[in-house]
């Protein structure tokens, strides 16, 4: 289990409470699946979010938050329950986050617990693990929208659905049970001229509307509200009018598109998740056209979460209750769009672990002034925050720091260092699985043997295939001015590490040149501070 860093006494004291103690707050719970912080309020050049940057106005961004593990079921367990992959052993997205502790107490728990309302909507906790049964209390509004508003399906263009139907009994019939676990879709990206709700994420957004208005009106309890959007993750499908915000000519291609100089051949994956769409090449680079199409794709998908969110926050005006609500935004893990040559998650740098963290309180909005902090946080830190600004009890088993003190003072000197991790992203499947047998008999067995070649080459005489496919796990240190890497045998994890990475921010902040061989007196400081945390 991960040790714990503790505020000094001193650091404790100089908190003040920012919400009112004789009242207990709401919580809208905004969680945003895939989302790098490419926001206004992040400095993005490009991206269109005037309503989360309008709340983000009245509250706290954190810079510099990271998230544990950078795939959604690992990270989304560690969030709601405040303990870390490893702790949970929860890696990857195919064991459900109770396995080790089955009475672990997540988020929405502890505050049903303190007398609370809990309901959700939309992606929470990862697909296939809501845990519906122990987590939530309230059931969502599905059944109290106009008839006129259908669930949606993946793609709101007929011949995309039939597409992908069609593909999907294709990949069957030639690999088999291997089908099942994503291969066979569609395009990647849609741009329908259509209604917010022909999506999941508008649709989703009249439910939650709904929702809303039952847990005000028909209770009299405060509430904690998931809301939980899909997008940008794949497939990268947003109504037209989204895609129109936004000039093809404007968009750039990735400043950084080539692997880092003496990177870990095993730290980069080969774009395995968006290969199994129709519209992206089985193998070699993507083409400069298409590559423009999918961030534009990307952009018009972070445009559309934009737009739900700014509806349910101005629901919560409507209700009369954003006055005692605390609001906060996060995602579950950053996205290489081109950047190092991949694209997806699932890596162990900057691009895929650093993500958005917003959090709005009652207080931080009456001063009518926008902050910001440059402190290392995490995303474990969330439960530890929510539990402290809602004034009830602190969870028993949480990893993290509550965030408090920084929204009282911003400046306030913070932990050094935030860890993340991600067993061998060249060879695992996209939900972080070790690839099956049958995954290299699909079209995907060519960039397996090339990627594999590589680590080959690199690795020589330590290459290990049990080692490097099954227990090979990348943990990642970032610091103020440096992001370590460590490759550890997890089997034996006070063995000397088998390669070695750092990068420099303070000359190198896009992570494109490993220098830990020019740097060993930083790398023995370094891994001796990771070795301290694990």
């Amino acid at each position: 289990m991960f040790s714990l860093f503790c505020l000094s006494c001193s650091q404790l004291e100089q908190t003040q409470s920012v919400t009112d103690k004789n009242v207990k707050p709401n919580v809208l719970f905004i969680s945003i699946d895939d989302l790098r912080p490419e926001l206004g309020v992040y400095g993005s050049k490009i991206a269109k979010t005037p309503f989360i940057d309008q709340i983000a106005a009245g509250g706290i961004t954190f810079k510099n938050a990271y998230a544990q593990q950078a795939i959604c079921g690992p990270s989304r367990a560690s969030v709601m329950t405040g303990l870390r992959p490893d702790t949970l052993e929860v890696t990857h997205n195919y064991v459900k986050f109770r396995h080790k502790y089955p009475d672990v107490e997540t988020i929405p728990q502890h505050f049903m617990k303190h007398g609370y309302n809990a309901s959700f909507v939309g992606k929470i906790f990862h697909h296939g693990d809501k845990d519906s049964e122990n987590s939530w209390n309230w059931p969502a509004a599905f059944d109290q929208l106009p008839q006129d508003i259908k669930r949606p399906g993946r793609y709101a263009l007929d011949e995309n659905f039939q597409l992908q139907k069609e593909n999907k009994k294709a990949m069957f019939a030639k690999y088999g049970e291997q089908a099942k676990y994503g291969l066979g879709s569609g395009p990647a990206i849609e741009g329908a001229d259509v209604a917010d709700t022909a999506y999941k994420d508008g649709y989703h957004t009249e439910v939650a509307l709904k929702t809303l208005e039952q847990l005000v009106e028909q209770s009299d309890k405060p509430f904690f509200f998931g809301f939980g959007m899909n997008k940008p993750h794949l497939p990268w499908i947003a109504p037209k009018k989204y895609w129109d915000l936004y000039n093809k000519q404007d968009i750039a291609l990735a400043e950084h598109s080539l692997a880092p100089t003496n990177a870990a051949a095993m730290g980069l994956h080969a774009s395995f998740e968006l290969r199994t769409f129709s519209n992206v090449p089985n193998f070699g680079d993507l083409p400069d056209d298409l590559s423009l199409d999918l961030k534009h794709a990307y952009l018009a998908c972070i445009s559309y979460v934009d737009a739900q969110i700014g509806k349910v926050f101005a629901k919560l005006k409507a209700l009369d209750v954003l006055d005692n609500t605390i609001v906060i935004i996060w995602s579950d893990h950053g996205y290489h769009l081109g950047d190092k040559g991949i694209w997806g998650k699932a890596s162990n740098y900057e691009i895929a672990t650093r993500v958005p963290l917003i959090i709005s309180t009652p207080e931080t909005r009456r001063t009518g002034k926008a902050l910001s902090t440059e402190a290392l946080v995490e995303l474990i830190d969330i439960y530890p925050t929510l539990a402290e600004l809602a004034n009830i009890s602190k969870p028993k088993q949480a990893e993290g720091l509550s965030l408090t003190p920084l929204i009282t003072n911003p400046d306030l000197a913070w932990q050094d260092s935030a860890l993340s991790q991600f067993p061998t992203p060249a060879l695992r499947e996209w939900g972080a699985y070790p690839l099956r047998k049958g995954m290299r008999e699909t079209y995907f067995g060519p960039l397996i043997e090339q990627v594999e070649d590589k680590i080959k080459q690199q690795q020589k005489q330590k290459w290990d295939r049990e080692l490097f496919e099954q227990n090979l796990m990348g943990y990642s240190l970032r610091t103020k001015n440096h992001r370590l890497i460590a490759w550890l045998d997890t089997k034996n994890l006070s063995q000397k590490a088998i390669y070695i990475e750092l990068y420099d921010h303070q000359v190198d902040p896009h992570e494109t040149v490993n220098v830990a061989e020019q740097n060993p007196e930083i790398v023995k400081a370094l891994v001796a501070k990771l070795y301290q945390r694990i």
